[in-house]
């Protein structure tokens, strides 16, 4: 069976001048980088290796500060600001938020008053809430926010019951 890689962690932007850089988590979600991971760095370059491993990890509160087994200068490291960094899923555990978002794509949306509006295609994350966007065929994309007062059943499986408030749906289609 193939490796199922998954998107972790953004590298933003270099860190002083021995190759660090500050790698901010996916979607919110808290750090998995950890010393001695193998992870992938797309996109692919050239000139470097696409495999690489962690060799530090600190919590900066902005994100993570991490050294990677040969991005050992500046220049290097500018190399791979904006690359995402892909692990291994059997290196990391999925905590419950992660596998959630997983969970949730093609799970069928149900409005109180508006019957189902589609399927979530999308998990948007917006610094107060995430949003799914939904898309079906009587009302089109209708965004959803992932608040208390919005999702009113959220179960392990099956169809998610909302209420969403006024506004959010184009009756015009």
């Amino acid at each position: 069976m193939r490796s199922q890689y998954k998107n972790i962690a953004r590298v933003v932007k270099p860190h002083g001048r021995k190759g660090e850089v500050l790698a901010q988590p996916l979607r919110g979600l808290p750090s998995v980088l950890e010393p001695g991971m193998r992870v992938a760095l797309t996109p692919p370059a050239l000139k470097r290796d696409r495999f690489c491993t962690v060799v530090s990890v600190t919590d900066t509160g902005d994100g993570d500060l991490v050294s990677f087994e040969g991005i050992d200068d500046l220049t290097a490291a500018e190399g791979i600001t904006g690359c995402y960094v892909l692990a291994n899923r059997d290196d990391f555990e999925l905590d419950s938020l992660d596998a959630a978002y997983t969970d949730l794509m093609g799970r069928e949306v149900v409005d109180e008053r508006f019957g189902s509006l589609g399927t979530i295609v999308e998990i948007m994350s917006t610094p107060a809430n995430d949003v799914w966007v939904v898309e079906g065929d009587r009302y089109g994309e209708v965004l959803i926010p992932v608040i208390e007062r919005v999702v009113l059943d959220l179960p392990d499986a099956g169809t998610i019951s909302v209420h969403v408030m006024d506004g959010l749906i184009d009756m015009d289609k």
